[in-house]
């Protein structure tokens, strides 16, 4: 599979022909003639999402980080190598390793939107490591030298380097739910550790920064779920069972290094974060991430911590879980039913 032209006159491709890979686009962005009217529709949620890391007020939070335990700011350190490593891992896969393989040009729009988002988290972590911490160049050096980090970090990179080294459709389509995976399972995991900060009252500008942050998840994952079912559609004969059993394979790796890396940063000393119901939150995940696409659960498990999803979420004249005031959120606002 080659990467597509970026300027192809010659191309005779008409929109109904269109594929999200192996097609052969103009390169020009005719967007009042688009086959996946779910991608328009998503591209204008994401613009109407647009925040920046300077509306989010740190003041509190550099007070109640010197108020953690020491065993507390550990974790809060280990939370942001975290994300940190997957934000600039995921912007470069996108411009470098994905989107040059995506020919519908309403897609290619969408990546790269979701390129500048996954820049602007790494802006805000920056924002949030300088106002709080005290340890910023361990923080940035930590996916070097905690080696439970770096073991996370290489398996989520492996996928994607296999698509850059041997550029197939099947790859292709590994990388897309390697992608799904990223979005949907592997940053959760640092992002209920901060809430449950945040339900104690701790360090609540965080939790707000993360809540940003995840609103923009999920549109990156509404993505690349729509993306797995169009190309189904479209390329059956590519979901052999040897694929999907790749696939199954891959999420129970995933769900084992998103629930050791809970346990390793909460250590049985957060309440109400448990390694069981760390463990089977992930689970949980995994399941409803495989079940958006058309799969078959794994562990058919409930929802442990409910709460988590009141703390997340962004809906209409919400009441601003931080200062009990009602905040407008309309902006933010998802009708899965438009995708």
């Amino acid at each position: 599979m080659n990467r597509k032209k970026i300027y192809n006159p010659n191309s005779k491709e008409r929109t109904v022909d269109r594929k999200i890979f192996g097609g052969d686009p103009t390169g020009i962005f005719e967007l009042n003639d688009i086959k996946y009217q779910w991608a328009y529709n998503l591209w204008e949620v994401m613009l109407n999402n647009t925040w920046f890391p300077k509306e989010v007020d740190m003041t509190q939070d550099v007070s109640d980080y010197k108020r953690l335990t020491d065993f507390e700011k550990m974790a809060y350190d280990k939370v942001l190598a975290q994300l940190i490593f997957m934000d600039s891992l995921q912007t470069n896969n996108l411009i470098d390793n994905v989107n040059p393989f995506i020919t519908s040009p309403e897609i290619n729009l969408i990546l790269v939107r979701q390129a500048f988002e996954e820049a602007l988290h790494s802006q805000s972590y920056a924002v949030m490591v300088d106002s709080i911490s005290q340890n910023s160049d361990e923080i940035y050096q930590l996916w070097r030298k905690d080696m439970m980090l770096k073991s996370k970090n290489d398996a989520i990179a492996r996928v994607y380097e296999n698509l850059s080294k041997n550029p197939t459709d099947e790859n292709i389509v590994k990388a897309m739910f390697a992608n799904q995976i990223l979005e949907g399972i592997y940053f959760y995991s640092g992002f209920t550790y901060l809430y449950t900060l945040a339900r104690s009252g701790k360090m609540l500008g965080s939790a707000q920064m993360i809540r940003f942050i995840q609103r923009d998840e999920v549109t990156h994952l509404i993505l690349f779920q729509n993306m797995i079912k169009s190309t189904r559609r479209e390329r059956p004969e590519l979901f052999t069972k040897e694929l999907l059993d790749e696939v199954y394979d891959m999420f129970r790796e995933a769900v084992e290094l998103e629930s050791n890396w809970g346990k390793y940063i909460t250590n049985g000393q957060i309440l109400g974060l448990t390694d069981n119901i760390i463990e089977q939150y992930i689970q949980y995940l995994a399941d409803e991430r495989l079940k958006a696409v058309g799969m078959e659960k794994i562990y058919n498990v409930a929802h442990p911590i409910k709460w988590v999803d009141n703390f997340s979420s962004f809906n209409d004249q919400k009441t601003n879980f931080f200062e009990g005031n009602v905040a407008n959120y309309s902006k933010g606002s998802l009708d899965l039913d438009d995708f």
